[in-house]
């Protein structure tokens, strides 16, 4: 039985009103959080610290009354990607450490102390990024995030970078992710009733994975064109005018907990970087837990 449900799996993109208070938030607040707690994650090496921070994403996502199983079904989409770099790691990231304590060495496949703390590190690095932003983009509308970006990077203007058209770009890319979901899925189900199979996950097979969603590619690029024309005809009709010249009708104001939120993340950015977890790791290493 084929699957086709695309667009129930995609997290990144969808906004869920519900009204919490991480939903009340001034969207410049939650992309600064958000910038500072992916430099957090990018430089911090410790298995330990980035569970600690998946762990303070999910509790965040509890705040803002967004389904955890809705949440963890965004990673449907990449898990084919998460085995093929798996698979990528274990087969070249061992034989860089020759040195190293080698747990397993069949064939091209040599998994070393070194290789299996990238691979884990690699794992949850990429887990972190997708939860995060498909936090932010479930918490905040197109408008919110469009004039958040756009006032964050007003100040960039003096050297000439074009803040409102990055700012539309950037919101625009976003939240077509889950329109090109929904154009996959109508691909898929059109090709299907021709006899295409599709909807059979090949995650150990990439080779037939990659041939099964070849034929997709050539309309969904089609599509993805013509809406794009569709968006520039509807944006010329209205009459869209960019530039520095434009007013707006939503003013965003920060309230105290706004900066209560940007200045705690860059805290907990300069903590993960610089000092994960002493206590915890000396505990450790006290019990003879060493390498997290």
């Amino acid at each position: 039985m084929q699957n086709f449900e695309l667009l129930r799996n995609v997290t990144i993109g969808q906004y869920i009103p519900a009204g919490s208070a991480i939903h009340r938030l001034d969207p410049r607040a939650k992309i600064l959080a958000a910038g500072f707690l992916v430099l957090a994650v990018s430089f911090n090496t410790s298995i330990l610290a980035n569970m600690v921070f998946l762990t303070l994403v999910l509790a965040v996502t509890i705040v803002a009354r967004i389904p955890i199983r809705y949440m963890l079904r965004g990673l449907l989409m990449v898990l084919p990607v998460l085995v093929f770099i798996f698979i990528m790691q274990a087969l070249f990231l061992g034989w860089n450490e020759p040195a190293g304590a080698v747990y397993l060495q069949w064939g091209w496949v040599r998994l070393t102390r070194n290789s299996m703390h990238l691979m884990v590190i690699s794992m949850l690095r990429i887990v972190a990024f997708i939860f995060l932003t498909s936090l932010v983009t479930m918490t905040s509308t197109t408008t919110e995030l469009t004039h958040g970006v756009e006032l964050l990077l007003t100040p960039l203007r003096r050297v000439g970078v074009p803040a409102h058209e990055l700012a539309l770009i950037l919101t625009i890319a976003l939240r077509f992710v889950p329109t090109l979901a929904e154009e996959v899925e109508r691909i898929m189900k059109a090709q299907a009733s021709r006899g295409g199979e599709f909807g059979v996950q090949r995650i150990w097979r990439p080779d037939k994975l990659a041939r099964a969603y070849l034929p997709l590619l050539v309309p969904l690029f089609l599509s993805a064109f013509r809406r794009a024309e569709e968006l520039v005809l509807a944006m010329e009709a209205r009459c869209y005018v960019s530039g520095a010249g434009r007013t707006r009708y939503v003013v965003l104001r920060a309230r105290p907990l706004d900066y209560a939120v940007a200045a705690g993340a860059f805290l907990f950015m300069l903590w993960m970087m610089f000092y994960p977890l002493p206590a915890v790791r000396a505990l450790l290493a006290a019990l003879g837990i060493e390498g997290l």
